[in-house]
């Protein structure tokens, strides 16, 4: 079987990859294990929330140059990064996915043009804050840490979902002066599924409140209990295939809403993995789920097939590959007591050699584990025994060079790594 391109992962940059490369008229073949760190995604995209040491960033595309050689902000370049930037809520909205920013400063806006970042914040399942780029509809956007929501907050969870700390998020806006007042609601259905507690879960729920009846009685219920709140806080348990019910639920309850996230599995993010992928397949991609690839054949500095476990003796060849599985966390890398691998083509990983440089001690320090990633080229081609792989490309948080979870740029790395693949393939 052959493709013009065969990317391996089905999360954020395997999708945004392919997607764009199917509309540019190429044939696609996305290979996914399965659960991936958009199950796991709060809705909110992080393109920069502080460099390596600390310091907080405002203004992303401010700051670009003060980022080491090897980041891949620094690989794509200033020049096409703010393209990328520019270009992603667009993207996204063809998708099926709108989102949001909080509004430019004049400052950014006579320096960047149109591509205007500054974050904002979402406040997390803990009731703190972190900084964001962009969110999705349905999920809020504080202008700065600063921002009051309300004066006094109603917030509802479900009877018995303990994956929804409203304890902690009440100590987090009180501590911002609002005043809070915590109440749950009972419904049948959801007490059904409450009899497991295996089964309590963001998912479970939200597939329960697709039911026009459930929301509803959930919407009045919650609206009988306002008082003289002005704002009401839910769990992020609602719109799993689109978010028309967070729409209708703001309508129906008389205060500000506001939805925040759950432990997870994350409803907001399980929805962008299945409209991305519905994007991808609407544009003629094809997707094997539940597969893994394996076996590749690696000649004259090119890779020339794989397999997959599901296919067996078949092979699968492409002119192109992406990798984009993920990293430690995606199972994109594997470790072992003293070294760090990449498990499908054994490719070249950036990592310390002493095992006492992969962590601290400290669990709320930044570890370095987080930012192990594979070597590649200023275009993100793969590096194998220090030598360059012509076909092979590298996106996401497989991509060495950068701690995105430290510096809260995940999401940012994720697409524009991405869009960057896509442009270096179709460039050749």
């Amino acid at each position: 079987m052959k493709f013009d391109t065969i990317l391996i992962g089905g999360g954020m940059s395997a999708l945004v990859c392919g997607i764009r490369l199917q509309k540019a008229g190429r044939k696609c073949l996305m290979v996914s294990a399965g659960q991936n760190a958009l199950h796991f995604s709060s809705g909110a995209f992080g393109l920069l929330g502080r460099l390596s040491d600390g310091t907080p960033v405002t203004e992303p595309l401010k700051v670009l140059f003060s980022l080491p050689e090897k980041h891949p902000y620094s690989k794509i370049g200033t020049d096409k990064l703010t393209e990328y930037v520019a270009a992603v809520p667009a993207f996204f909205k063809e998708c099926g996915i709108e989102l949001h920013q909080v509004s430019p400063s004049d400052t950014s806006r006579s320096e960047v043009g149109e591509a205007i970042v500054r974050n904002g914040y979402r406040m997390t399942p803990m009731g703190t804050l972190k900084p964001a780029w962009l969110a999705m509809k349905d999920v809020t956007l504080l202008e700065s840490k600063d921002q009051m929501l309300g004066s006094k907050a109603l917030i509802v969870n479900f009877a018995g979902f303990l994956d929804f700390n409203t304890r902690f998020i009440a100590e987090g806006l009180e501590r911002r002066g609002t005043s809070c007042r915590i109440e749950v609601v009972k419904l049948n259905d959801v007490e059904n599924i409450r009899k497991n507690p295996t089964e309590m879960r963001s998912v479970n729920i939200a597939r329960v409140m697709t039911r026009e009846e459930n929301w509803k009685e959930f919407g009045h219920k919650v609206g009988g209990l306002v008082k003289d709140e002005d704002l009401v806080i839910l769990p992020e348990v609602f719109g799993l295939v689109n978010d028309e019910i967070t729409g209708w639920l703001r309508e129906m309850i008389p205060a500000k809403v506001m939805f925040i996230g759950t432990m997870p599995p994350s409803v907001p993010g399980i929805r962008a993995q299945m409209l991305l992928k519905k994007a991808f397949e609407a544009a003629g991609g094809t997707f094997l789920m539940g597969d893994t690839a394996v076996d590749p054949v690696i000649e004259d500095g090119m890779v020339k097939s794989i397999k997959t476990q599901n296919l067996g003796e078949i092979r699968l060849e492409a002119d192109n590959f992406v990798l984009a599985s993920g990293n430690l966390f995606g199972k994109g890398l594997e470790a072992t007591p003293d070294k760090v691998t990449e498990p499908v083509f054994g490719l070249d990983v950036d990592f310390p050699e002493g095992r006492k440089d992969w962590c601290d001690e400290d669990f709320f320090a930044p570890q370095n584990f987080s930012g192990f990633g594979v070597v590649t080229d200023n275009k993100f081609r793969a590096v194998k025994g220090g030598e360059t792989i012509g076909n092979l490309f590298v996106a996401g948080s497989e991509v060495g060079g950068c701690n995105s979870l430290q510096e809260g740029s995940g999401a940012g790395v994720a697409i524009l790594t991405a869009m960057s693949v896509a442009d270096n393939i179709l460039a050749l």
